[in-house]
């Protein structure tokens, strides 16, 4: 199958199902059960746009209850204040949704893979594996002296 990422690569992304490439930014884990994800490795444009509809689609409720919870706190905080205006409370509230959008954004992908990691899930390939611990997703094996 040609790869439409590979840019004239060796073709050693092709690990999705029935060997599919997959982008260069994408990394593959699986369980030993043949379960098989495949996520984005980086900032979640996704997250940041559609917010608590990712982790619904995903099928991710442990980090759906987390970003609500957060959400739920920080709402409840500015509600907490006291505002001199109702122009002032909704200039509040719109700076402070952008910058959760944005936490979001850079926070979810890592998240998923955290939690999918602590549910069993391993690399399945080395370039994933490559690709999750030069990003921080998995932390880097210490070598032994």
């Amino acid at each position: 199958m040609q790869n439409p990422f590979g840019n004239g690569d060796n073709g050693d992304n092709n690990e999705g199902p029935n060997g599919i490439p997959v982008p260069p930014n994408y990394a593959t884990v699986a369980k030993e059960e043949g379960d098989i994800r495949i996520g984005k490795v980086g900032f979640s444009y996704t997250a940041f746009l559609f917010s608590f509809l990712v982790p619904i689609f995903r099928g991710d409720w442990y980090n759906l209850l987390c970003m609500l919870g957060v959400n739920l706190g920080v709402v409840l905080g500015l509600y907490s204040i006291h505002f001199s205006s109702m122009q002032t409370f909704n200039i509040a509230t719109s700076v402070l949704q952008f910058a959760l959008s944005f936490v979001w954004g850079y926070l979810y992908n890592l998240m998923y893979f955290r939690h999918l990691f602590n549910r069993g899930y391993k690399p399945a390939t080395q370039r994933s594996k490559d690709l999750l611990t030069s990003s921080g997703y998995l932390p880097k094996t210490k070598t032994k002296k």
